[in-house]
């Protein structure tokens, strides 16, 4: 079985972050690790509280998973401090990871900014240059080129700079009012669309998260990154499509909708 392991925080209420990421590892084939940045008390209506873990603790995190169960692909969520950033940084070196997906989540849907400016520059610097895909949505794009995102053309350019600047694919999701699930895969100097479906769901916590983590696993099954990016978008239209409706704001998906056995009965 190929390995992928995630590294985010931690979503008490199940949905986003850790709890998404291993679900949807496990439903795309492969066994999942995680090293956690941080605990977050937070439901489906938001976010009450957030423990950042220690650097220290941190790096023992990465070293357990990476000299023992060596993952076949990482996945990056939310990381919010300099020192944790620069922590993952120093160990994906040291250990040669492979196959590293960043989710550079820096803005809310809402807007509101989730990190320092001080944090998004060591991202910049540390994080993304050891990335084979970035996968921001339309604010964190506007936010890493400095330029508006308004058309289609708009994600075109904008892709093609920030894979110009760090050297990497690049994921520009749709939404946000711009063309609805439709997203942008910029690769090797050439890009492509992959249409998504309206789906008429307003539960969609954690979908960045489940995107990315989709994405990683099919990578460490050896995909390539069109397919990989093809099959995880094809999950999360089924976990949308299902319709799972919990909690009193924006609910989670229904990460198992395609595990059916005696088990689940």
């Amino acid at each position: 079985m190929k390995t992928a392991l995630t590294i985010a925080g931690s979503d008490s209420s199940g949905g986003a972050g850790i709890q998404a990421d291993i679900k949807t590892m496990m439903a795309n084939g492969v066994y999942a690790m995680s090293a956690i940045t941080a605990l977050t008390a937070q439901n489906t209506t938001g976010v009450t509280a957030i423990l950042n873990v220690t650097p220290e603790f941190l790096t023992q995190e990465l070293d357990a998973v990476f000299t023992d169960i060596y993952p076949d692909a990482v996945k990056i969520g939310m990381v919010s401090e300099c020192e944790l950033i620069c922590t993952i940084s120093q160990r994906l070196k040291q250990y040669g990871a492979k196959n590293i997906v960043v989710d550079p989540v820096m803005v809310a849907t809402s807007g509101a900014k989730l990190i320092c400016d001080e944090a998004v520059d060591t991202l910049k610097t540390e994080l993304f240059p050891l990335a084979s895909l970035l996968t921001p949505n339309i604010p964190e794009t506007e936010v890493l080129t400095g330029c508006a995102v308004r058309s289609a053309e708009d994600m075109i350019k904008a892709a093609r700079q920030i894979a110009d600047t760090y050297h990497c694919a690049v994921l520009v999701k749709g939404g946000h009012q711009l063309n609805d699930a439709n997203d942008l895969l910029y690769t090797n100097g050439s890009y492509r669309w992959f249409k998504g479906k309206r789906i008429d769901n307003p539960n969609t916590h954690g979908t960045g998260c489940t995107l990315s983590s989709a994405i990683a696993s099919n990578l460490a099954k050896g995909l390539s990154m069109e397919v990989s990016v093809e099959r995880a978008k094809e999950y999360i239209s089924g976990a949308l499509s299902a319709m799972l409706n919990l909690g009193q704001g924006s609910g989670p998906m229904d990460h198992g909708f395609a595990i059916k056995n005696e088990f689940t009965l």
